[in-house]
């Protein structure tokens, strides 16, 4: 399918794996010129090599959006490479602290709320002037299931998450009539390095294989997640790639849910 944007050029953030690695990957194969960023420049380079150009033209920096000021550093890098973007795609996030909401200090809240909720802030600063100059551009944000269906266990998230939301649907609104779309996708219990972690955490906590842990998820934690297994990250970038794309040239302000029914609402 031709999704009208060869020749576009796109930032991933978090594309050293898992979601953001699938999205770069079909962004490439749709003839887009593609920046991965994540924090290991050995990890991003790994991923990087891994990555089918043969499309598209591919390019790595590695960067800590950490503060303000490294934001601004890698739009200074990004420009330098490529010039201006037409697409930011944010994917870059952390679980953080996980535990009830008694056992969470001020560190693990702020650790959740700097990565997940100030990070897409910053890039998307940084990032702006460049996104509102071509009268075409596209923010795709990661949140998650956990932004409209939390969970006590992992609240620091759930409430970054959230904010995402709300500031995507905000900031949908500021710049449509220039022609810069902004929304999300909103995936549950995808096989990335991320859940993998909470796996082997739950399985070593309960005494299980990896694989058992994650039946037992299913069935106690994500009941109505109806296909009965983790996604997959190709899944995800899918419906990333599609909101990238001309085909979506009149949706803006959307949450899209890739969850297996995971979110037990309409």
């Amino acid at each position: 399918m031709d999704l009208g944007i060869t020749g576009k050029t796109a930032l991933v953030t978090g594309g050293d794996s898992g979601i953001g690695w699938e999205t770069a990957q079909l962004l490439l194969r749709e003839g887009a010129t593609v920046v991965v960023s994540d924090l290991d420049q050995d990890n991003l380079q790994e991923a990087a090599g891994r990555l089918d150009a043969a499309e598209g033209t591919l390019h790595a920096v590695a960067a800590d959006l950490s503060s303000d000021a490294a934001a601004v550093q890698l739009a200074v890098d990004v420009h330098a490479l490529v010039g201006d973007i037409d697409i930011l795609v944010q994917s870059a996030g952390i679980t953080g602290a996980q535990g009830r909401f008694h056992e969470i200090d001020d560190n693990g809240w702020t650790q959740a709320l700097t990565v997940d909720l100030l990070g897409p802030i910053r890039l998307t600063r940084a990032f702006l002037p460049q996104l509102r100059k071509g009268g075409w551009g596209r923010i795709v944000y990661l949140a998650s299931e956990d932004a409209v269906q939390p969970y006590d266990d992992e609240l620091p998230y759930c409430a970054a998450k959230a904010g995402v939301l709300a500031f995507a649907k905000g900031l949908s609104r500021s710049y449509a009539a220039e022609g810069l779309l902004v929304n999300c996708v909103s995936p549950a219990f995808i096989a990335t390095p991320m859940t993998d972690k909470m796996m082997q955490k739950r399985a070593e906590g309960r005494g299980s294989g990896v694989e058992e842990a994650i039946e037992s998820f299913l069935d106690e934690e994500r009941p109505y997640m109806e296909l009965g297994r983790r996604g997959e990250p190709h899944e995800v970038a899918a419906v990333i790639a599609f909101l990238c794309s001309d085909l979506a040239s009149f949706v803006n302000g959307s949450n899209y849910r890739v969850d297996s029914g995971s979110v037990a609402t309409i």
